[in-house]
């Protein structure tokens, strides 16, 4: 191309460029839009261990999508510990409202030890119903704080009086729960951790 069609070519479009409306100083041009999230961020992960309330240690095996009212919605499915026959599907959404929760760690089970080690425990003069109401109630919160307090008194009220069929299911419900989760808790195995209970209430 000869020199001076380039220049003209130059001139052509520098002037073009200036001639193209400016945006006033005090206005910025706009952002970028947000690029679309490909992930939700999860509470839980797949193979972690967790507690469900009233129902005990439990193994995420898998966080499924599935399509309800037309709805797309992501679960936990959870397998209950000791129950491998029992799953259980919670919306990821849900996990605050129904109280699911990780295994307590050493400050926890520090805790919970003491709890049961306490030995100054009011008598109790309400009936057995209303003891056994509101000791379910204990149990439905999950805490493991309200679990030990039930599982000292029946203990407790055990070395006192023969329990009833409903006094001894409740207290087996307490242990078991409380087992399986200070076994994992402490690396320990349930059968250690029974020997450990027996010891504090010998």
């Amino acid at each position: 191309m000869p020199q001076a069609h380039r220049t003209a070519v130059n001139h052509r479009v520098t002037s073009t460029a200036k001639s193209l409306p400016q945006p006033p100083a005090n206005i910025k041009p706009a952002s970028p839009a947000p690029r679309p999230k490909t992930e939700i961020n999860l509470v839980f992960k797949k193979g972690e261990k967790v507690v469900y309330p009233a129902h005990g240690v439990a193994v995420i095996e898998d966080i499924q999508v599935r399509v309800i009212s037309g709805t797309e919605r992501r679960f936990y499915m959870l397998k209950i510990l000791g129950a491998e026959k029992t799953t259980i599907m919670i919306p990821t959404e849900n996990v605050e409202a129904v109280g699911l929760r990780r295994v307590i760690g050493k400050d926890m089970v520090e805790k919970i030890y003491k709890i049961l080690k306490q030995r100054r425990v009011e008598a109790d003069t309400q009936t057995w119903n209303r003891r056994y109401r509101e000791y379910t109630e204990k149990i439905k919160t999950g805490s493991p704080l309200e679990i030990a307090t039930v599982l000292r008194d029946l203990l407790v009220l055990k070395g006192d009086k023969e329990l009833s069929f409903g006094e001894r299911k409740m207290l087996d419900t307490a242990r078991s729960l409380l087992v399986k989760e200070l076994s994992i808790a402490k690396a320990n195995s349930e059968e250690k951790i029974l020997e450990e209970l027996k010891a504090i209430f010998a």
